[in-house]
């Protein structure tokens, strides 16, 4: 027993680090890797989508798209510490939301692992989940909701929406034990995110003028130097999913690049053939639709199946965005609905069919032998997709109440919100 004793002693001593002794102690390789993880998803939403949504935001509401998106990060910052985390990854309640027992983070100190990495840190990388989600619902009401009752709406939405659904997927809810997968946000955040839009666009109603004004974009570099910068901030967004610095993150950093590129080319050639140009709003949006698509399978498909769900997505994408909201008349302005919820829709059920257990062990598609993979998938969507409508309902009138309304008048949409809310112009006219 002395031998065996000592023998693990120094086993543990010459490697500290291996699988066999690596859960619950502090690996300071995956430490560092998710420190840099977490500030590249910080820098996807008050820069990557304040760019990408600013720019195409009518140049006389350039500045309250920023500020709306800027006050969701901030709002999401805060509420997640006093109590979005422990709804989400609190102890596990039927299925349906974390207990009370980390409100304000009461329970967690320094000394405190999630895994091989600190608990504050994994506290502060999903926190910046959810202040992307709630700011990309932003899309599809630029131009025309009040800055207060957005902020209203924020609270509320983040409260009652987002981190119940984070719960079912990511914190041990009824999701999880079915078995769905989704390894970066396609439920929790893009169809999440992509059907609140909708909802929220179609009780806020159109834009004045909408379908008989031109409404042109302040800046499609902007946009374009947005989409880039999320594209940049992704790589944290899915390899740092894998909340470790090894080789499944390092595949997911692999596909979300390949996705990316694939989306975007495939909506320049769609729109090319279609109508006859290949425009640079075209690929920065064709960008976002593969990454989007990517997110939910990131960590349990290869390289083909990338190319695949890049193809799909950027094609899907744009019939999505100048089809399908032409032919229904919904007015989602910057089309949140169009790419992250059709496309995190197409992205999810690709999970199901591509999973690849030698990337991720359990991790079994369609084309691996497991039809049911793909079954699971569609009842994480509908799931998704039901309570987050009915849920920001909701939410919505709740808004409507507490606020007296949702919608500026008549006479500040026509002048411009910059100079109505915020008393400032984006750009200086001589």
């Amino acid at each position: 027993m002395k031998i065996l004793g000592f023998t693990i002693t120094v086993l543990c001593l010459l490697f500290p680090c291996s699988s066999a002794f690596a859960a619950d102690v502090l690996n300071t390789g995956d430490t560092a890797w998710m420190i840099v993880a977490t500030a590249l998803v910080m820098v996807m939403t008050p820069a990557g989508l304040a760019l990408f949504y600013g720019g195409m935001s009518r140049s006389k509401n350039l500045l309250n798209t920023y500020a709306m998106t800027f006050v969701a990060y901030c709002l999401a910052s805060v509420i997640w510490m006093m109590w979005g985390y422990t709804i989400a990854f609190g102890p596990d309640q039927a299925g349906m939301v974390g207990g009370l027992e980390n409100l304000f983070l009461s329970g967690i100190d320094v000394n405190s692992l999630s895994g091989t990495i600190p608990t504050y840190l994994f506290v502060v990388f999903q926190m910046t989940f959810a202040g992307i989600t709630v700011a990309l619902v932003l899309g599809s009401i630029v131009d025309r909701m009040k800055f207060s009752s957005w902020i209203v709406f924020t609270v509320l939405w983040l409260t009652v929406v987002y981190s119940p659904i984070c719960h079912w997927v990511w914190g041990g809810g009824w999701m999880s034990k079915m078995g769905a997968l989704d390894f970066a946000g396609g439920t929790v955040v893009h169809i999440n995110a992509g059907v609140a839009g909708l909802v929220l666009s179609l009780v806020v109603g159109k834009r004045i003028g909408y379908g008989k004004d031109a409404m042109f974009p302040s800046s499609i570099s902007l946009t374009a130097l947005g989409a880039a910068l999320l594209w940049f901030g992704w790589f944290g967004f899915n390899a740092g999913s894998e909340l470790a610095a090894d080789g499944v993150a390092a595949s997911a950093f692999l596909v979300t690049n390949t996705s990316a590129a694939m989306g975007a080319l495939a909506w320049m050639f769609t729109e090319w053939l279609i109508k006859k140009k290949p425009t640079v709003l075209g690929l920065a949006s064709g960008v976002v639709a593969g990454l989007v698509a990517i997110t939910p399978a990131a960590g349990f498909v290869g390289m083909p199946a990338s190319l695949i769900i890049g193809l799909v997505a950027g094609v899907l994408g744009f019939y999505s965005v100048a089809v399908l909201k032409q032919k229904l008349g919904y007015d989602d302005s910057l089309d949140a609905f169009g790419v992250h919820g059709m496309c995190g829709v197409w992205g999810a059920l690709a999970t199901g069919v591509f999973a690849n257990p030698a990337i991720t062990e359990g991790a079994k598609g369609l084309v691996f032998g497991n039809p049911r993979q793909l079954w699971i998938q569609a009842i994480s969507i509908i799931g998704t997709a039901g309570y987050t409508a009915i849920a920001t309902l909701i939410v919505v009138y709740i808004t409507k109440f507490i606020t007296g309304g949702l919608r500026v008048d008549e006479e500040n949409e026509i002048l411009g919100l910059d100079n109505t809310i915020h008393g400032e112009r984006a750009f200086e006219i001589d």
